[in-house]
């Protein structure tokens, strides 16, 4: 019975997989098939999801995995070892987005470096950190370049234009990563993604396509609760059909080219490279580094920083997280010694982190250990 239910409203749905929301939830609450890991590699779909209360509309068999897809969450101890590293130098102001700057170091964060005579900032955008340094002729600006592909052309324009400018005392510490490599190391964790809706206005539907060859399934999805619950039907629905597949149901905002732009400044001032990533090792060719004719403006050749392999605190467990292999309140840290105002680890720190949208959501401390949630 439940399956001419799911057939019947399968059939009413809106032609190429575009659900009207209605039939969307339909489709997700009567979901009789399988189980089935979906796992979201986006920090905001991962607030989005707990801010709606989707996860109380899924069946049993729909679980629902938080991924890697957190810049913040994702960069290594080791990285901000080097950055405190920097932060020693003399004449050096470090410059970063609000979040990594209380992400733990092997022994401290650029918090705790500020907190003992650093010069570290908190800037809004890699071009405040450049008129920084046009305005500071005689000191080095470093900006902390950690981010996907959303936020890196901006990072690397401002590069460019510091070279056309003649502007010497700018530079980036880079850690910058790419998702499409990561999927292949995920497959295993999931059935099918819900693809990033940021990422993919850059990258276009072309890295999905090129998934599916691979085996690999999933859904560009939106941010706002129809969005997702569009998403999750047009996964379900695939799902059931058994054959890989890469839709788009964030189509007013992710074409099918992306940021040809985007893709070609990028393709200008970086080579790929491996890279490490919190919690899951080395992947090959996901990082972005400044190639040779930028060196200059890459603050690591330009500094001599050392690579520094970081020691996180073994008690904590985000890399299990951002595998997805456990859940948050399973973390024995979580809302107890780990909280948003004494983070143990980069997933509570960070706005986008499974740890901190777990902690706002779902209720901490000893209640949040029996909350898994689906």
């Amino acid at each position: 019975m439940a399956e001419d239910k799911t057939n019947a409203v399968r059939e009413s749905a809106a032609p190429e997989m575009h659900f009207q929301a209605k039939n969307a939830l339909a489709i997700v609450k009567i979901y009789s098939g399988r189980p089935v890991r979906i796992m979201e590699v986006c920090g905001t779909h991962t607030h989005a999801i707990f801010r709606y209360g989707i996860r109380s509309l899924l069946p049993e068999n729909v679980n629902l995995i938080s991924g890697p897809g957190c810049p913040v969450c994702v960069t290594e101890t080791g990285y901000i070892d080097e950055a405190v590293f920097l932060t020693k130098k003399e004449n050096v102001t470090l410059t970063t987005f609000g979040d990594l700057i209380r992400v733990p170091g092997s022994e401290t964060s650029l918090a705790g470096a500020r907190a003992n005579g650093a010069d570290v900032r908190i800037v809004y955008s890699p071009f405040d950190a450049l008129k920084m340094a046009g305005d500071n002729p005689n000191r080095e600006i470093v900006f902390l370049s950690v981010g996907f592909e959303t936020t890196v052309p901006a990072e690397l324009l401002c590069v460019k234009r510091a070279k056309e400018a003649g502007i010497r005392n700018f530079s980036l510490l880079v850690a910058n990563k790419t998702m499409d490599n990561a999927y292949p190391v995920l497959k295993d964790s999931a059935d099918a993604f819900l693809y990033p809706g940021h990422v993919s206005t850059m990258t276009g539907m072309g890295i999905y396509r090129k998934l599916q060859k691979e085996g690999i399934s999933g859904a560009v999805c939106g941010f706002t609760a129809d969005e997702i619950l569009t998403a999750l039907a047009v996964l379900l629905t695939k799902l059931g059909e058994g054959r890989p597949f890469a839709e788009n149901c964030y189509p007013r905002v992710v074409t099918e080219e992306g940021s040809p732009a985007a893709r070609t400044l990028i393709a200008e001032l970086t080579c790929p490279c491996d890279t490490v990533w919190r919690g899951i090792g080395v992947i090959p060719g996901s990082g972005l580094a400044l190639r040779e004719e930028y060196a200059a403006w890459d603050a690591a050749k330009k500094f001599s920083v050392p690579h520094l392999s970081g020691h996180p605190n073994p008690a904590c467990r985000c890399g299990d997280i951002l595998r997805g292999e456990i859940r948050p309140p399973e973390c024995p840290l979580f809302g107890r010694t780990c909280t948003p105002d004494h983070p143990v680890g980069a997933c509570m720190v960070s706005s986008e982190g499974t740890c901190a949208a777990y902690y706002k959501y779902s209720g901490h401390g000893d209640a949040a250990g029996a909350f898994l949630g689906r």
